[in-house]
């Protein structure tokens, strides 16, 4: 017997195998998931580009966040999308500039500011989520509409699986 008591193989092997990381559907999620991804990547960077040609692709969920939640703080948008606050600021003045986002004071606290979308802004985005649903109603045109909320309902437990 090995020193890993596990009768052979390699220590991390035998895990692996235990935990089913190389069972046929996680080698199969593993490889879809890489495709999806890859593919939402390219997709942000041209929807940025719809939104405005000078938008970094980084920046386009700042704005879909900010459409779907409204007014937030600075500090909570950086916490959401998983950066720094000195990334978040940047991300911001540039979007300021691009005339998308606007800063006013918080209600609740006179000493802070939220980030809201401009009337430009707001109108920009919607246009281009718009334009994206209507790209996934044509491309999923043909599957039986309980499946696409099948799918909708499986990637939102996948989503907050992943916030665990």
């Amino acid at each position: 017997m090995h020193e890993d008591g596990n009768g052979g193989g390699r220590q991390g092997e035998s895990r692996a195998s235990g935990n089913g990381v190389n069972q046929p559907q996680f080698l199969a999620l593993e490889r879809e998931l890489t495709v999806l991804f890859r593919r939402a990547r390219a997709n942000q960077g041209e929807m940025a580009r719809e939104v405005h040609p000078d938008l970094e692709s980084s920046a386009y969920g700042l704005l879909v966040r900010l459409g779907e939640s409204g007014g937030q703080r600075a500090t909570d948008l950086a916490a959401y999308v998983g950066v720094g606050k000195a990334t978040m600021s940047r991300q911001l003045r540039a979007l300021e500039e691009l005339g998308l986002v606007a800063r006013e004071p918080d209600p609740a606290d006179g000493r802070a500011w939220l980030v809201t979308l401009t009337p430009e802004g707001q109108e920009r985005v919607t246009r281009v989520r718009e334009a994206r649903r209507a790209r996934y109603a044509r491309r999923l045109g043909d599957w039986d509409p309980r499946e696409v909320a099948e799918l909708a309902r499986l990637l939102h437990e996948l989503n907050r699986g992943m916030e665990k």
